[in-house]
């Protein structure tokens, strides 16, 4: 008969790994930026369809709490990881 295999050991092994906790935390590098560019460009894009000058404001301060907020996510699911 097969054996079942055994998730507890795998799972805690990801855990403790230190790769698997750079790549996560590296994350935030990436998310925070991508998101206050993000946020430019889509209010540099509301500024080209309905003809004014500070939309792109907007998105930039609307993609920077995005970011913030996704930061927040993610720390608060590392401290429940634990």
């Amino acid at each position: 008969m097969a054996e079942k295999p055994n998730l507890e050991s795998d799972t805690s092994s990801h855990k403790k790994d230190p790769l698997v906790s750079a790549a996560r935390y590296s994350e935030l590098g990436f998310i925070i930026p991508a998101a206050i560019v993000l946020g430019y460009f889509l209010g540099k894009l509301g500024d080209y369809w309905l003809h004014t000058r500070w939309l792109y404001l907007v998105g930039l301060l609307f993609g920077a709490v995005v970011g913030f907020w996704q930061m927040i996510r993610m720390a608060m699911g590392a401290y429940k990881d634990k």
